[in-house]
């Protein structure tokens, strides 16, 4: 059974002081929110770096047209353009960490939303950022902050939901029943389309195949509930696997890790 949830609504912090400049383009600030917060939509005029030390978060983007969500675990962080329409959902108590950098910063073509691989000195360079004073010791924080994001892996996390309603009602559909096993053709009877439609939208509209966009919607299923403890074997059955060990499989070839690590409430 599903949990009932109330959200908390809390404001984000538009302080002007906070704002990145030429002199000091980049600011780590840390916040401590409860489980079930959200933050209401809101966008910067500086590039954002949302990650959370401790916890899960869910963070929503709407960009060119497509709205996207990416479940973000303490390893990894949203890279969010300026201008970008986003809200934050805490799905786990967290520590949130936001990395702003001012234009003149930023690395040249990121354009769009990305979720990076945060490494073991990346998170220690955001958590000196945060009381850091300008002097040369922030200067150099700065520069290798960075370094270390321009050059921090790349991985597919988000689910994006498209335009068109035949593949929108499809797409709402599987992120209802994740562990559904249908075929795409089958799901294609559901909203009146052919298949070879189906997936033809699936690559203008989203630019990835039906297989690839259902593998992230699993992953965003499957993240959650980690993190609260459910066992490997449940997790599995809930995303449509009989296989402990297929999902397991699956969930390291997407994730770089095995879903054990993501299991937070066990000390894992």
């Amino acid at each position: 059974m599903k949990r009932k949830i109330t959200l908390t609504p809390v404001r984000f912090d538009d302080a002007a002081s906070r704002a990145p400049t030429v002199v000091r383009p980049v600011c780590s600030r840390a916040r401590a929110l409860a489980m079930d917060t959200h933050v209401a939509p809101h966008q910067h005029v500086w590039t954002q770096l949302t990650y959370c030390a401790s916890g899960l978060m869910q963070v929503t983007v709407a960009h060119h047209g497509l709205q996207t969500t990416f479940i973000v675990p303490p390893s990894r962080a949203v890279w969010i353009p300026p201008g970008v329409q986003h809200t934050v959902t805490v799905l786990e108590a967290a520590e949130l960490r936001t990395v702003d950098l001012h234009a003149s910063a930023s690395p040249e073509g990121w354009n769009a939303c990305r979720v990076l691989v945060v490494s073991k000195l990346l998170r220690e360079l955001i958590h000196a950022l945060e009381g850091s004073q300008p002097g040369p010791r922030d200067n150099a924080l700065m520069a290798l902050t960075l370094d270390e994001i321009t050059h921090a892996a790349t991985q597919a996390l988000g689910v994006p939901m498209p335009q068109d309603k035949r593949l929108r009602a499809l797409c709402e559909a599987v992120v209802r029943a994740p562990g559904e096993r249908a075929t795409l053709a089958e799901w294609a009877i559901d909203v009146g389309a052919s298949e070879r439609t189906v997936a033809r939208l699936f690559r203008t509209e989203l630019a990835t195949s039906f297989q690839q966009w259902r593998q992230q919607a699993i992953l965003a299923h499957a993240l959650p509930m980690l993190a609260r403890g459910a066992p490997v074997s449940q997790v599995a059955l809930a995303s449509g696997y009989t296989s402990d060990s297929a999902f397991s499989a699956m969930f390291k070839s997407a994730m770089g890790q095995p879903p054990r690590s993501f299991q937070y409430k066990n000390g894992l």
